[in-house]
Formats: structure tokens, sequence, C-alpha cells
């Protein structure tokens, strides 16, 4: 039996970039302290804030933001299709 889950293993950044002709970006919930490794130019931020990652579909991140809705305006605003991940 094939876990659910197991063929977004085999998937290559190279794939995910071509997802959707490089037009879907997703959005993620992340917390204050993870800032720092995926946007290393942004200040330092109080701990135990929630913000939002805007981040291609390969994973590169776009911007970060403390609202989903600007997150996702940011994504139009680029031409991006922007979906939710948990």
């Amino acid at each position: 039996m094939t876990e659910p889950n197991s063929v977004f293993a085999t998937v290559t950044p190279e794939a995910l970039a071509n997802l959707g002709g490089g037009h879907i970006a997703y959005v993620k919930e992340i917390k204050s302290e993870d800032v720092p490794g995926l946007f290393p130019q942004a200040p330092n931020l109080a701990p135990g804030m929630k913000l939002f990652a805007l981040h291609a579909a390969d994973g590169t991140p776009i911007m970060l933001t403390d609202s989903r809705e600007a997150a996702i305006a940011n994504a139009w605003s680029n031409e991006l299709q922007a979906v939710s991940v948990h």
C-alpha cells in the first residue's frame, strides 16, 4: 500500500517551479522565530508573532507580512495564483 504523501517526496524543486506554468505560489503561516532562516534580510522580530509568508511553488520565499490577505493580494498583483498550506 502506498503512503498518501509518498508521491510528493519524489517531486523535484525544478518540477515544483514549473507547476502551473510558474504562476502558482503558496501562503504559509509561520512564526517570527522562523523568519531569519527564510528572510535573512528581515529585521529582528519579537518572538511568538504569527506571520504569513508567500512562497513560489518551488519554495522560494517571496514576501513576508502579518496578514494572510496581504500575502494573497501580493500574489495576485504579481499574477500568481495563491494557495494555502497548513
